[in-house]
């Protein structure tokens, strides 16, 4: 479609307008490698460049991790702008190339709050967390999201006085949450089990009737579910007024992981009943949730034959770990498990020599 666009603009001679081609370079950067090649492409044939082409063509290299490309384009510029200094610098931090961002971080000639936060990102996300902290700590002015990034740095080690003694800062200085932060900071919690501080935010947002979208829920529900805190997941899903397949999958993911089976197998029939389209997660979540439930009473094969059927018409391939759950479900299975081993096998095509 770009391409079509592209030669429409040259047959009526729309190029020489610099505005054109710069969103040109921008829409062919966001298709990858070959929309990359496209952008360098007529990069390299513009009469004229401004700072916007410069930066654009680089931000591009940088969405297909060519960094190096990034920084010769970087050097060659002969004019810069706070945008292409951010710009470089952001392709460094999530390099994890720490050492050259603060080298280069020295050098701008000024800096932003998205430059400051760039560096505390990026050592946070390097380990570095101490680093980030020296660096949020020097920060002249701090908006919500380099907040967010070092209490959430905090949440991801474990570290919940850390966490909790920033997250108090912040509320104390009257920056209000939002759905970047609540994410940030409750997905963080979740990938640590730091409930502490997860059910800190839970709490600001009830205090504060804060109206949380669909994705603030399911970060909430996915903590609650992996920190074991199960019940306390299902009451935000039975609050939310609207819920997407994440929604469906992490409550379901929930009650498998904690072998609440047959509670996962009747969430799934909801699930199924209000015309909510299951993806591989579902499926993998009930394969889960039958191992639980279904293969430990005499139901054993009924359920593991149902969750056969179930991969068998799923309307897409199924990836490994579908695969190597429905396998792991049959090693599990007394009664028939060769038989029902031999058509998964068929079925999916695998060999049985596989690992």
């Amino acid at each position: 479609m770009v391409e079509m666009i592209h030669a429409q603009i040259e047959k009526n001679g729309f190029l020489s307008d610099i505005f054109v081609p710069n969103a040109l370079i921008d829409s062919y950067s966001k298709f990858g490698e070959l929309g990359i090649e496209a952008a360098l492409k007529l990069f390299m044939v513009m009469d004229d460049r401004d700072v916007v082409s410069w930066n654009s063509m680089m931000a591009g290299f940088l969405k297909v991790g060519e960094l190096r490309e990034a920084r010769k384009l970087f050097h060659k510029m002969l004019a810069r702008d706070m945008v292409s200094w951010n710009t470089i610098l952001d392709g460094y931090a999530k390099a994890g190339k720490m050492e050259e961002a603060f080298e280069l971080f020295q050098k701008m000639p000024r800096r932003n709050v998205v430059s400051w936060s760039t560096m505390v990102m990026g050592y946070s996300k390097a380990g570095d967390i101490d680093m980030a902290r020296v660096l949020f700590d020097r920060m002249p002015i701090k908006t919500l999201v380099p907040w967010t990034i070092i209490i959430s740095g905090y949440a991801e080690r474990g570290l919940a006085n850390e966490a909790i003694e920033l997250y108090n800062r912040m509320k104390c200085i009257g920056l209000e949450l939002d759905d970047g932060t609540v994410l940030g900071i409750v997905s963080a919690c979740a990938e640590s089990g730091l409930l502490t501080v997860g059910v800190k935010v839970h709490d600001s947002i009830e205090r504060l009737r804060f109206k949380c979208s669909i994705a603030v829920c399911n970060a909430l529900i996915d903590m609650y579910a992996k920190c074991g805190i199960v019940n306390k997941a299902w009451n935000v899903f039975n609050g939310m007024a609207e819920r997407d397949v994440v929604s469906w999958n992490a409550m379901l993911h929930g009650f498998a992981m904690h072998g609440r089976g047959r509670e996962a197998l009747n969430l799934f029939s909801r699930m199924k009943k209000e015309g909510v389209q299951s993806d591989g997660v579902t499926f993998v979540s009930v394969l889960c949730a039958c191992t639980h439930a279904g293969l430990i009473d005499e139901g054993r094969v009924g359920r593991l034959k149902e969750a056969f059927r179930l991969v068998h018409n799923m309307s897409f391939e199924p990836n490994d770990i579908i695969k190597g759950t429905l396998l792991g479900a049959c090693r599990l299975q007394e009664d028939d498990a060769v038989e029902l081993a031999e058509k998964v096998l068929d079925h999916l095509k695998l060999d049985p020599s596989d690992p």
